[in-house]
């Protein structure tokens, strides 16, 4: 009788990883409650990959695999960058880069009432959290964090938005803190946002801050993380 490999839960992580492969075996990891993101589906106790790229675990337990794609899958509970495209009487209809355009109710939003709608212009860039995305139908998005407060959420005004492959984007949100950022962030002052779906907003005092640290980022993706450092270093030394 053929026994099934043991899996290692760990085995995988920041591994690449293709379709079919098993990365979890649910009944070697008892009392233990996982979640899954992109790229995973769960086949009784095991957890397979349905799409190429690294395998990725965030703690306490969430696990997805992270491909460097310009198209993005909604998935709950997502930080992303949403562009106003429409405005209806009870949601505005907000692009994210999905399959389909995403809505936000009028009233999600703190404190939001009907005598309160914000109003927001068409191409209105917004930070927001993604609460529900199904197959099949437009994901729904908020402006308010899990207890109900508004949180970062909300407009972005002034700086400069450009668009990037969601790797880069989780790279950008790891923890801790990417190569890029955190030199960046020792010797210049700016504001960022960063969406899962592969956008990035930065702001600054003067445009040519935004502009150094917007080209610094795109230009590193591929880079190591000490590749990255160096480059960061480099740059920053031509503007002293």
């Amino acid at each position: 009788m053929e026994s099934k490999p043991s899996v290692s839960p760990s085995s995988f992580v920041d591994q690449q990883v293709f379709p079919g492969d098993v990365v979890l075996d649910l009944s070697k990891m008892t009392n233990q409650t996982i979640k899954l993101g992109g790229g995973l589906r769960q086949d009784g106790d095991v957890i397979s990959v349905m799409k190429a790229g690294k395998l990725r675990f965030s703690k306490p337990n969430k696990y997805w695999v992270e491909s460097s794609h310009k198209r993005y899958v909604p998935s709950a509970g997502d930080n992303v960058l949403g562009i106003v495209v429409d405005a209806k009487a009870d949601n505005f209809l907000v692009d994210i880069k999905g399959p389909m355009l995403a809505f936000l109710p009028v009233l999600a939003f703190e404190g939001g009432t009907r005598r309160n709608i914000p109003k927001f212009e068409i191409g209105t860039l917004l930070y927001v959290r993604v609460v529900k995305a199904n197959t099949g139908m437009n994901p729904e998005l908020s402006c308010m964090d899990a207890s109900g407060k508004a949180a970062e959420y909300g407009p972005l005004k002034d700086g400069f938005m450009f668009e990037s492959s969601t790797g880069l984007s989780r790279t950008l949100l790891s923890t801790p803190t990417c190569p890029v950022l955190e030199t960046l962030g020792k010797k210049l002052a700016f504001e960022i946002a960063v969406g899962l779906n592969g956008r990035v907003w930065v702001n600054a005092t003067s445009p040519s801050v935004i502009v150094l640290v917007a080209n610094t980022i795109m230009q590193t993706e591929s880079l190591s993380p000490a590749q990255q450092k160096i480059k960061v270093e480099n740059l920053l030394q031509r503007l002293q």
